[in-house]
């Protein structure tokens, strides 16, 4: 159905933004390419005339965005919105292997990591370095890490308040690293991003570098 809103907000490397509508029960959604932009870029404030679609219950979504009051282009007919979402859902499957191939995402490097850690830890506690406590604090570390990827994921999904990446990265360096690879890997969650994936990597090495650190002060003499 045609409305008429304001664009509220627009993310200009990512290509989107939301709409507000006074007949519309949330921020409508939209892309740039879903934009007649003949008039220059999108900007906040701009008012506009647009299609609202409702597509997979993923809430509304704007098509055929222009500035208010401009006619409506004619458009070459093309694949429906769901052909499309599926087309780029499957783009994302076979890229996956490529996008998963980093410093995070190595099972290997993985498991070596957390060989070193369980065993710099057993030698701390053998030379009472670190007490029984301290390895239940850290379970529970790593259980809060693991939690604030899921909430900062859902976040993101739904447009909220979002987790900082430095509190991810300090939960990793101070040992919630392994449940950081883990979320990252069974969420799908910041396991893309070039930037986040090396600080997380050098948090692991940061993290192990202290504990080598420890186990060494504890060595007897």
């Amino acid at each position: 159905m045609q409305r008429t809103g304001t664009i509220l907000r627009f993310d200009t490397e990512r290509g989107f933004g939301f709409l507000r509508c006074p007949q519309s029960t949330t921020d409508v959604f939209f892309h740039v390419r879903d934009m007649d932009c003949r008039a220059g870029p999108p900007v906040v404030g701009m008012r506009v005339d647009f299609e609202e679609i409702h597509v997979g219950g993923k809430g509304p979504r704007a098509m055929a965005v222009r500035p208010h009051g401009q006619p409506a282009t004619k458009q070459v007919p093309s694949r429906s919105v769901d052909q499309r979402e599926s087309g780029r859902a499957d783009r994302a499957r076979e890229a996956g292997p490529r996008l998963r191939s980093g410093p995070t995402a190595s099972p290997v490097l993985f498991w070596l990591a957390l060989s070193l850690e369980v065993g710099l830890l057993g030698w701390c506690v053998a030379n009472q370095r670190v007490s029984p406590a301290t390895l239940l604090a850290g379970l529970l570390l790593n259980l809060v890490t693991f939690w604030l990827y899921w909430h900062d994921k859902d976040a993101a999904q739904r447009q909220t308040w979002r987790v900082r990446e430095n509190t991810l990265h300090l939960m990793a360096l101070f040992g919630g690293w392994p449940a950081a690879w883990w979320a990252q890997q069974l969420l799908r969650h910041k396991s893309r991003k070039p930037s986040f994936r090396s600080t997380y990597a050098a948090t692991v090495i940061g993290h192990l570098l202290l504990l080598a650190a420890m186990a060494g002060l504890s060595a007897p003499r």
